[in-house]
């Protein structure tokens, strides 16, 4: 190290900026703080120090960065004392979040991500005296939490959730989920829903188990709530009566992902955006049966598009499935892609396929580039593209799937962790 550190010394300031970039920001303070007072003073560049990442991602899990205790302990005791100032952002994990909090004062600190967090951990965490008055309640606005995978019982993120609003009391941006495709951890709640709030919340990501919790969502606790991302287990109508008719005036951007077949898109989601006349813009992602035609442009125009007169972006990713018989006029991918002619907000992308022995029509109508996670009942009929967002991919088809065909789902989907094959010939 003595002698890399000569020839890198050697350097400009601009060009040791540029190495540095490259590498990861934990990396450069723990290998180059202390060297001298120039890399010192290069290393606090805001660059570095603004944002700081102790876990990482694997295999659907945040885990430590570094495995050694030696190098968390000089982070706590040398390096974090010395930029505590500088430091905005701090993305932690499970084992290490109380040492790095403990580490000092962080007097700039305004965003937090809390990875892989167990309830008991953020139970003591947030029940801190010391952290809830002074980082907690005063400084965080930002806030992100992944629940641990492997910790499925649902009551975890309802508990965490319930702590959140009553320490966090200043936030404005909460992102809330797991980080498995497995989607264990959703927020589900039991009558009767509790009565937390925030006169604060702008924005809200989240996972929840049912269509009730997100009417709760928007039943008015959050009152300036102006971008909601919410991802759906499954979508039935309410169990009870809950206020579903106030309108949402500051709601401008919202996005609704379900990830099970439902029959209630005229019923629930229709109603539900009819509430938001405000919307800017608007993301779904579903797969719903119809009865006799497939959602296509003409039915987004007549029951989404005419009635949000203030629309900038509408991206979507919608399934309709439909039973059929010899009687019915079927129509073709061209006859659905011609109803989006006049579409003006993007790129669309029309897919149709008929399983005349299981008396089937499926019609896939997305909106490209694919900003969904999931891609779901690619037939042989796929035309291809590039996915970069896409994790999870399921194939779906009569027909028996050829090597040229999973060629191209290797090209379209790069980042592809996941893959479903259903067969059915």
């Amino acid at each position: 190290m003595k002698y890399s550190c000569v020839e890198l010394n050697n350097l400009p300031d601009e060009i040791l900026l540029i190495i540095f970039k490259k590498l990861d920001n934990l990396e450069v303070l723990y290998s180059f703080q202390g060297v001298n007072e120039r890399f010192n003073k290069i290393i606090h560049d805001p660059i570095f120090t603004s944002r700081l990442s102790f876990p990482q991602l694997s295999f659907n899990k945040y885990i430590k960065k570094f495995s050694s205790d030696m190098i968390l302990n000089r982070f706590c005791s040398q390096i974090l004392p010395t930029i505590r100032t500088k430091i905005k952002w701090l993305d932690l994990e499970s084992e290490s979040m109380r040492n790095i909090l403990d580490a000092a004062d962080y007097p700039n600190l305004y965003a937090l991500g809390l990875y892989n967090i167990e309830e008991e951990t953020a139970k003591c965490l947030f029940t801190d005296e010391r952290l809830s008055a002074s980082i907690f309640k005063k400084q965080i606005a930002t806030l992100v939490i992944s629940i641990d995978p492997d910790k499925n019982e649902r009551s975890t993120m309802n508990n965490i959730c319930n702590h959140v609003f009553t320490v966090f009391i200043n936030l404005t941006h909460l992102t809330f989920y797991d980080a498995a495709h497995q989607n264990n951890a959703r927020l589900s709640f039991d009558v009767p829903f509790p009565t937390f709030s925030s006169s604060s919340l702008l924005v809200l990501k989240i996972k929840v188990q049912t269509f009730d919790v997100c009417l709760y969502i928007l039943d008015g606790r959050f009152g300036q709530l102006h971008t909601l991302d919410i991802e759906l287990a499954n979508l039935f109508p309410p169990l009870k009566e809950i206020e579903n008719q106030r309108k949402l005036p500051n709601l401008k951007d919202f996005v609704l992902c379900c990830m099970s077949q439902t029959s209630n898109y005229d019923k629930l989601i229709l109603p539900l955006i009819y509430r938001m006349a405000n919307l800017e813009e608007l993301g779904l992602s579903f797969t719903t049966t119809v009865k006799e035609t497939f959602i296509d442009g003409n039915n987004l125009k007549q029951h989404i598009l005419n009635h949000m007169s203030q629309l900038k972006q509408f991206t979507f990713d919608i399934r309709s499935v439909m039973c059929i018989n010899n009687e019915m006029n079927l129509p073709s991918k061209e006859d659905i892609q011609q109803t989006f002619t006049d579409l003006q907000y993007t790129k669309i992308i029309s897919c149709v396929d008929y399983f005349l022995d299981h008396q089937q029509g499926l019609c896939h109508i997305y909106s490209y580039p694919f900003w969904m996670r999931r891609f779901e009942y690619i037939t042989n009929n796929f035309a291809g593209g590039l996915y970069p967002y896409v994790r999870v991919v399921s194939l779906y088809d009569e027909h028996p799937f050829e090597h040229e065909f999973f060629i191209r789902i290797s090209q379209s989907f790069p980042c592809m962790e996941k893959l479903t094959i259903n067969n059915r010939y």
